[in-house]
């Protein structure tokens, strides 16, 4: 399918001219062309493709000088672009915002149908003066910001774009006039621009309601305007629907002041927004902006269209002297149009992670805001949020509420979004007045947290500014006319250089704002103090926040053992809880580590009872969000929490500190001692038992009823902490204790919606709760904080035992008091927590707290209702009666005379014999083994024979196939060696896994036409030749293994791009037939790999161009995926490097996925990989491979029928893995949807692996992951072996497909009506709700053969493609000989010279080339120039970069430097973006100017000079040499573990800034003026 689909950039803005033509011919000769993101199915042969700077037409005359005669030209500057689009339309409904005016609790399946990321930008002149060019030059912007962002399936209706202006007097006076209204009193009119009804009826009912609000108001309409618009240019889903657009001009009378006209001018917004929410068309009734200050125009158009589709904005009378502009790329393909953007004040290029809770948070605010400025309408003013709506709406809500509230937009934005303003030296020194700002406000208002860049305005101010982490470009620039400009690119406007006279970025955290009244720029030091300083803040902080002071821990034990023993009985503990999870934890300070991935079945399908926690799975960013780094950048995250009254936040005061601070929210007895005693929090501890005495029934509904009954009275009696106890000195046999998080969830849904959540705090003082995952989960539906009395208590009881004292006294163990294992214990909890904050992209445990980041499986609505309101419970599940059951099946072990004198394992863990059941246990490797290596199938039918008899493990066993087909015979089906060429192998690292592995699974796979997957850490070129040299089994090529063939290849033909880099190559890069962008693993989501060092050895350092023996750790986040669109840009990097490869993305199931994969696919992705939770790994905390994920059959269910749903399943071939055996498995995939099928530990079992579960030890006992000599000479595996597994897998599959009826696996997939579901008994609950998985919205147009064999998806026509048609070049790079050449270059030419590098790659290797490719270009380039180099490409750039400049590359020479004569400094002014040199193994970097963040992070060798860089600069560095002879920003050598950096430090400001706690070989030589 050679769609040029949506990650396909504006490839080509073109002016043909030729020096046969005059000048004033010239200017009005504008052809822009856009394939782009939208691109078509076939480009244009004709002169229309650029040429190079050298070369020439046909006429002899120099070509390709494109841009001149956009600038200062007044043509219609939406006639000169020419889109070429040629795609199938479709046509998907869509419901407009909720019409309930009161919101109910967030629902996180709202909140993920609506996820997207951006470009932005802002233009705003200095003296204030309105002119047409600002909206001309920012429609140009917008143009060149195409490639940010995403189209619908029909490639033609835009995701949206928009723009925020001040109101165009002139224009609608003009218009006023001619309709015989006259000219508008500006100072007392507001303009609506709204979007209305179709339908003409219900339009004027609508126009009825808006009518009658403005008159009970007091407010006069003074006339309706129809916005003109061009519908052609609309896309086929766009203009279905499209909405009626009309503008309503009201004038306000009784006011005079602007503020109050805003304010009155919102409620009338409001009062109607809730009117007609009651309305049928509620929904189709939106205010795009309502204000005397500001109007947007926006719509769901294409950026470029946006100019076009408004005639106003082609209008010369349209002026203004601000302009802010938006593109969108929604990840949901079937965006709205209210939901383009700007909003009403923000324009947002980013993700809120945390929504739910901020929503939830808001809701609760409701009844507690109050402002004089409102003259007691408050009331008027909610609902704050709307959960149907997308983050950006609603974090402009909320900053709406706060700026009409009086609040500045700065102090607004600093208040929502603050920066991280703890260890910042140099927030310390330029402004410190913040640290007080943020402290007091800290307590009241939790941050709207994840990456983001916002551009703000109210009119009369307008700004910038970037997250805490800074995971957003944000580039500004200023001229000698006075005119400020901010963009996600440089290089979106064509600029005369000379004319610039400051060039910057924005950093994390930082704000740049103008004052347009002014025409005063203020920088982020400014703003910041002049907000700071506003109120006394320092003074309130000091004299009303109590800190909580630590407490000593406890000496010796509470309780005797058998009392504690029968504790941890009753609440639920295991001998592997104590041993390996608590014990771990009180020696060793960490999270235990473990491998190979979670085997047992969900709690809600297993025998064995399960403590509540494990039926939640934790949320993880992958694509739309990054993960962050809490290892690198813990500098950004914080665990404190304040406890006590939230009051309220609309008014300013000293009252508003009263709380307690807590550094994280551990509890020790002695710090919930002093709580209690806290005189203002006025504590009141609530007991969380339930009585059974009358029975199991009603029982636990009717005791937590009572309980929130008791919060509820408590906090109108004036308590500011709740503490829920499950703490008593005597148990009771008929008292259970309620699961602690339904306690915490009930009160904390409770609260909120009777308007009292601000008023009080949580605690849980709870022996239930001793693992990283339980205290996540405590903190995510509303505790504060945890006092863990029994784990605390068991961590003394292990100290003080006889074993641990004689470990100790011998040495075997560390020597730790009584006092430092609970230290270590609570150690390891923070820890766990800042990991699992991170792996969902949440920096604060102030926004965790109760913003529900999990999803549910196996739990019942009628429990989700009471205590989880607005989690995903897909498959529903237990009730509250069966929740009390499984409760009181701890409980009563209690109180039984025959209870064991010790813990029982149930073996949730570990594979144990009468524990609980895994799916790879010892006797399933046993049969496999004996299959394969006998080549028997009677064996291996005994291996199915054991897989059918198993207990229910995963939801696929809960079906079976019908058909309603006769059987054919075997013979009529499609041949096993066809079907075994959709198998794969997972991911597996060599490092993770032996040389040997590796590569026979590799030559298995090839022999069979599959495909095997390298892994993270590139792979040795011996591979990659066929063997001709074998002689009985044996080739001196690769003389460690054994059953060879002449003419095998130990080549993976997947090549995995993961987060570390480690190995990417040019070379290793062209040699590959598809590259795998590992987003996400399924045994540890959201997180990095871990290369223990001893498995590091020579061979697999030199692979990975690290050093023999240092521990490998590849950071949670790529870092260059912080979005949906640099996804794209990698995938479009790839296509770039290697046009023959396809790409593949490797996601994890959780709920929202399909939504995901819709921004994939979009992005260009050839194949989207699926993987369930159960997938496995080498080394991986237990937490997260236990509590992490989703099963594969959801999230393959939701992503193939999201993809259907929005016309873009024949895009992609979706491929699944985790935790496949057999061909039973791979049929279920097939009716679920999946094209490919992917096997992981199973290939290691076939070709050895025991299951011993120590993987991440390097003690493998038969050599399969260890890198130990003489272990892998044990190595028993014969590349035969496997092949023989797949063909009986393959076999399996054939004789199923006849007994249903059907010649080949193309006939079955996707086909849910072959499903049905088993005639099983679970042990739980009989209440599953299956109907997700069997629904089914249709077939994709193509078969899924059809499918995988399309072509590779391309890039269209790019510059790369022109300089390799030149002769001289393509001589150069055949011949080996020298070449000069010049090029101009837009930043719509992305990963220029990556796709020359491929060339040069494929034929010659990493460093053969012997010619040399000189290059110099002018312009600003795209993103990714010069990635992939390779030595012999000289590559000079004469003007400005975008991000990732360098990206890995080799070799070669990169040199940026800006254009002579400029009206800046230029070593003070930033010319490159973010993350350049990322992953790079060679070359030579020059800079002449300043870098964004994250300069050189993962180089492993090579060498840049620079003049300054901002944040975590050589992140994660393994070799190389960085000269920086400027400031640098924070975190400096964050993680490196290798190679030189010389810093100039001329004001002593260097050290702070430097993370030496976490790298081990950085050398800094500071050099002092």
């Amino acid at each position: 399918m050679s769609l040029n689909s949506a990650g396909h950039v504006v490839q080509s803005v073109k002016l043909f001219a030729g020096n046969n033509i005059s000048d004033n011919c010239r200017k009005d000769s504008v052809f822009v062309d856009f394939v782009g993101l939208c691109g078509s199915r076939t480009f244009k042969k004709n002169g229309s493709r650029r040429r190079v700077g050298s070369g020439v037409n046909s006429n002899g005359i120099a070509q390709r000088n494109y841009f001149p005669g956009l600038v200062g030209s007044n043509k219609s500057w939406g006639s000169s672009i020419k889109s070429v689009l040629d795609l199938e339309r479709v046509n998907i409904g869509s419901k407009e915002q909720s019409s309930d005016p009161k919101p109910k609790v967030a629902n996180l399946e709202d909140i993920l149908s609506e996820r997207g990321a951006c470009g932005v930008g802002f233009i705003a002149n200095l003296d204030n003066k309105a002119s047409h060019e600002i909206v001309s030059d920012a429609l140009t912007a917008l143009g060149c910001m195409e490639h940010r962002g995403g189209c619908g399936a029909d490639n033609d209706s835009g995701d949206g774009s928009g723009l925020m202006t001040s109101i165009p007097w002139d224009l609608f006076n003009n218009w006023a006039n001619e309709q015989g209204i006259g000219a508008f009193d500006q100072l007392h009119t507001g303009v609506g621009m709204m979007f209305l009804p179709k339908d003409e009826d219900l339009r004027k009912e609508a126009q009825s309601v808006i009518l009658k609000i403005f008159n009970q108001e007091g407010l006069q309409v003074l006339g309706w305007r129809q916005v003109p618009v061009d519908e052609s240019v609309v896309g086929h889903y766009a203009r279905e629907t499209m909405p009626n657009i009309q503008q309503v001009f009201v004038q306000i009378d009784k006011e005079e002041n602007i503020d109050d006209i805003e304010r009155e001018l919102f409620i009338c917004r409001k009062l109607i927004e809730r009117l007609a929410s009651s309305e049928t068309w509620g929904n189709d009734l939106y205010f795009c902006s309502l204000s005397n200050q500001t109007i947007v125009y926006k719509g769901m158009l294409r950026s470029e269209v946006l100019g076009r589709f408004y005639y106003d904005l082609q209008n010369k009378l349209y002026k203004s002297p601000l302009a802010i502009y938006h593109r969108r790329y929604s990840t949901n393909t079937t965006p709205r149009w209210p939901l383009a953007q700007p909003m009403r004040f923000l324009g947002h290029n980013g993700e809120i992670n945390t929504i739910q809770g901020n929503l939830n948070w808001m809701q609760s605010r409701e009844t507690s805001l109050k402002s004089p400025v409102w003259r007691g309408r408050e009331n008027e003013l909610r609902p704050f949020g709307n959960p149907k709506a997308s983050d950006s709406a609603n974090l402009d809500a909320a900053a709406e509420l706060l700026i009409r509230s009086g609040r500045t937009p700065e102090e607004a934005l600093m208040l929502l979004v603050p920066e991280a303003y703890k260890n910042h030296p140099t927030l310390l020194i330029k402004y410190p007045e913040a640290v007080d700002f943020y402290d007091y406000y800290k307590g009241q208002m939790e941050a709207w947290d994840g990456p983001a860049l916002l551009l703000f305005s109210d009119g009369k101010t307008v700004g910038a500014c970037l997250d805490r982490n800074g995971l957003r470009p944000a580039r500004y620039w200023r001229t000698s006319d006075n005119v400020v400009y901010v963009a996600s690119e440089v290089g979106v406007v064509p600029m005369d250089e000379s004319k610039v006279i400051m060039k910057g970025r924005l950093g994390p955290g930082m704000m740049i704002a103008v004052d347009l009244p002014t025409g005063q720029v203020f920088e982020n030091t400014e703003v910041k103090k002049r907000v700071a300083s506003l109120n006394p803040y320092g003074k309130w902080v000091k004299e009303n926040l109590r800190s909580l002071k630590p407490a000593n821990f406890l000496s010796s034990t509470v309780l005797d053992n058998e009392t504690i023993l029968r504790r941890q009985q009753g609440y639920g503990y295991s001998s592997e809880d104590v041993q390996m999870v608590i014990e771990s934890m009180a020696s060793q300070g960490k999270e235990p580590t473990f491998c190979m991935g979670d085997d047992i079945p969900l709690a809600v399908l297993s025998k064995r009872p399960h403590m509540l926690y494990d039926y939640f799975k934790q949320r993880f960013a992958q694509v739309t969000n990054p993960a962050i780094d809490p290892l690198r950048e813990g500098l950004v995250m914080s665990l404190e929490v304040n406890l006590g009254k939230r009051r309220n936040i609309l008014e300013v005061g000293p009252e508003n500190a009263s709380q307690v601070i807590l550094s994280n929210p551990v509890l020790n007895e002695g710090e919930l001692e002093a709580l209690l005693k806290d005189p203002y929090l006025k504590t009141q501890v609530l007991p969380t038992f339930f009585n059974i005495r009358k029975g199991i029934k009603g029982s636990l509904e009717k005791t937590l009823n009572k309980l929130c009954e008791a919060a509820d009275e408590a906090v109108r009696n004036g308590s500011q902490l709740l503490v829920l106890s499950d703490r008593s000195d005597e148990l009771e046999a008929t008292r259970p204790a309620i699961p602690i998080l339904l306690a915490v969830g009930a009160v904390h849904q409770h609260l909120i919606q009777n308007g009292l959540r601000m008023q009080a705090s949580i605690v849980a003082d709870t022996a239930q709760c001793f693992s990283t995952h339980q205290f996540a989960c405590l903190i995510g539906y509303g505790a504060s904080a945890i006092c863990p009395y029994l784990a605390l208590e068991t961590c003394r009881q292990w100290r003080l035992s006889t074993k641990t004292v004689n470990l100790m006294r011998t040495g075997k163990m560390p020597t730790v008091t009584i006092e430092q294992a609970q230290k270590n214990f609570c150690k390891a909890v923070r820890s766990g927590l800042l990991k699992i904050l991170s792996k969902m992209g949440i920096s604060l445990l102030s926004s965790y707290c109760g913003a529900q980041i999990f999803e549910v499986y196996g739990l019942g609505q009628e429990i989700i209702d009471i205590a989880f309101a607005g989690s995903v419970s897909k498959i529903g599940g237990l009730t509250l009666d069966e929740l009390a059951r499984e409760s009181l099946s701890f409980w009563v072990k209690a109180f039984s005379e025959d209870t064991a004198k010790r813990l029982e394992n149930f073996g949730f863990i570990q594979f144990r014999p009468g524990g609980e059941y895994h799916g790879n246990n010892p006797e399933m490797s046993k049969l496999l083994h004996k299959a394969v290596r006998q080549k028997s199938e009677s064996a291996y039918t005994v291996y199915q024979q054991h897989l059918a008899n198993r207990p229910v493990n995963v939801l696929r066993d809960l079906f079976e196939l019908k058909s309603d087909r006769s059987p054919i015979s075997v013979g009529k089906v499609e041949p096993a060696s066809s079907i075994v060429k959709r198998f794969c192998t997972g991911g597996m690292s060599l490092g993770a896994i032996s040389r040997e592995t590796h590569e026979a699974i590799a030559i298995a796979m090839n022999r069979l036409g599959g495909k095997s997957n390298s892994g993270e850490g590139g792979e040795d070129p011996i591979r990659w030749s066929p063997l001709t040299d074998v002689v009985d089994g044996y080739s001196p090529t690769l003389p460690h293994l054994k059953g060879l063939q002449n003419g095998d290849t130990a080549t993976s033909a997947i090549k995995q791009v993961a987060s570390g880099r480690f190995g990417v190559t040019p070379t290793f890069l062209a040699n590959a037939d598809q590259l795998e962008i590992k987003i996400a693993q399924g045994a540890k989501p959201g997180e990095g790999g871990q290369l223990p060092g001893k498995k590091v050895s020579a061979y697999i350092a030199r692979l990975r161009n690290s050093k023999p023996g240092v521990p490998l750790i590849s950071p949670p986040p790529h870092h260059d995926i912080y979005s949906i669109e640099d996804l794209a840009q990698l995938i479009y990097d790839l296509h770039q490097v290697n046009p023959r490869a396809k790409v593949s993305v490797k996601l994890v199931a959780e709920a929202g996925i399909g939504t995901v994969a819709s921004g994939v696919s979009k992005g260009n992705a050839d194949i989207i990989q699926i993987s369930g939770h159960d997938g496995g790994t080498g080394a991986s905390p237990v937490s997260s491979i236990k509590h992490a994920g989703g099963p594969w059959e959801l999230g393959l269910t939701e992503t193939h029928q999201t993809l259907i749903s929005n016309g873009l399943r024949e895009r992609v071939i979706l491929r699944v893995d985790g935790g496949f055996k057999s061909g039973f498995d791979v049929l279920m995939a097939a009716v679920m949807g999946a094209d490919e099928y992917g096997f992981g530990s199973v290939a290691m079992i076939a070709t050895g692996c025991v299951m011993a579960r120590i993987c991440h030890t390097n003690n493998c006992p038969v050599g399969v992951a260890s890198q130990r000599e003489e272990l892998r000479a044990r190595f028993p595996g014969l590349p035969g072996d496997l092949v023989n597994y797949f063909l009986y897998v393959a076999e399996e599959v054939r004789g199923v497909l006849a007994q249903l009826g059907y010649e080949k696996l193309d006939d079955i997939i996707g086909h849910t009506d072959l499903l049905k579901p088993r005639d099983v008994s679970l042990t739980k609950t009989q209440h599953l709700d299956l109907s997700y998985i069997l629904s089914n919205v249709g077939l994709p147009k193509w078969s899924s053969s059809k499918i995988r064999s399309q072509e590779v998806h391309t890039n269209g026509p790019v510059l790369d493609d022109t300089l390799l048609a030149d002769e001289e070049i393509a001589n150069a790079i055949e011949n080996e000989t020298v070449v000069n050449k010049s090029a101009k270059i837009y930043n719509v030419d992305r990963a220029v010279c990556g796709r020359i590098a491929g060339v040069i790659a494929k034929k010659y290797g990493d460093t053969g080339f012997a010619g040399q490719l000189n290059i110099t270009f002018t312009g600003s380039a795209g993103q990714s120039f010069g990635c992939f180099l390779t030595p012999g490409m000289n590559i000079r750039l004469v003007g400005e970069a975008n991000d990732y400049v360098g990206k890995g590359m080799a070799g070669g020479e990169i040199v940026v430097s800006p254009v002579e004569n400029t009206g800046f400094i230029p070593e003070e002014a930033t010319i490159v973006g973010n993350t350049c040199l990322y992953g790079a193994t060679g070359g030579q970097v020059f800079i002449r100017g300043k870098a964004g963040e994250r300069f050189a992070v993962r180089n492993s060798l090579a060498e840049a000079v620079v003049e300054g860089t901002g944040d975590h600069c050589c992140e994660y560095m393994t070799g190389g040499c960085i000269v920086i002879l400027g400031k640098v920003g924070r975190n400096v050598a964050a993680g490196m573990t290798g190679g030189l950096a010389y810093i100039l430090d001329e004001d002593d400001t260097l050290i702070p800034k430097v993370c030496f706690d976490t790298f081990s070989l950085f050398e800094a030589i500071l050099i002092s003026a």
